[in-house]
Order: C-alpha cells, then sequence, then structure tokens
C-alpha cells in the first residue's frame, strides 16, 4: 500500500502535533484548574460525572451520524476527547481508532490509485 500524503494531510498532521504539545499556555491553564478541582472531593466528582456524560453523549450521538452524510467521525472523535480528559480507557480508545482509520485511509488511497491506473491502461489499448 502507498502511505503518500498531500501537502495539505502534511500541514494538518504538523497543526494537530503542534496543538498537541504540553507547554502550551491553555494546557497549563486547564491542569492547574483540574489540580484545584482535584483538592476538593465533591467537586472532583460532579466533575467526573459531567465529563463522563457530556463525553458519552457527543461519542454514542457521533457513532449515530456516522452513516449519514455530515462529521460523524468528528464528532466521535470530539467525544473521546473529552472523555479522554478524565478516563485513561477512552485515550487508549481514541488512538486505537485513529490507527485503523489511518490504515483504512491507506488503503483507500492505494484502492483508488489502482482502479485508476487500471482505467487510464485500458483507455490506452
Amino acid at each position: 500500500m502507498t502511505t503518500e500524503t498531500t501537502p495539505l494531510e502534511r500541514s494538518i498532521r504538523t497543526e494537530v502535533a503542534a496543538g498537541e504539545q504540553p507547554n502550551r499556555p491553555i494546557r497549563r491553564m486547564l491542569r492547574r484548574i483540574r489540580g484545584w478541582i482535584d483538592t476538593h472531593p465533591r467537586l472532583n466528582l460532579a466533575y467526573r460525572i459531567g465529563v463522563g456524560t457530556i463525553g458519552g453523549i457527543l461519542a454514542a450521538g457521533g457513532l449515530l451520524l456516522v452513516p449519514l452524510p455530515g462529521p460523524g467521525w468528528l464528532i466521535v472523535f470530539l467525544g473521546l476527547a473529552v472523555l479522554g480528559t478524565e478516563f485513561h480507557w477512552a485515550r487508549r480508545t481514541s488512538a486505537w481508532l485513529k490507527r485503523q482509520l489511518e490504515r483504512f485511509w491507506a488503503w483507500w488511497r492505494a484502492r483508488r490509485a489502482l482502479r485508476q491506473a487500471r482505467r487510464a491502461a485500458g483507455q490506452a489499448q
């Protein structure tokens, strides 16, 4: 399979990698807020319940939208990202799902290239 990427894909990957850096100001601020929430047990419980509820609704809603035209997978990943802020299993699931989706798109690009090559070879005869 071919893994050639377009300049747009490379640009997006670079931007995503830059946004995931732990030293970003917004991430430092959010870690500081989360540390404060950790010091208050009742608030921590309410926070975890809220994160679980919102993330679960987003992920389930995204899965319902996957067969329809629109941002189904985007919403699934958003839900997993919300869940991943509190639950390690969600981070692992999100990483696995990203790898599977990347494999699918590599297969899809290779399939399209092969089909186009066959079509071009058939027209050349």
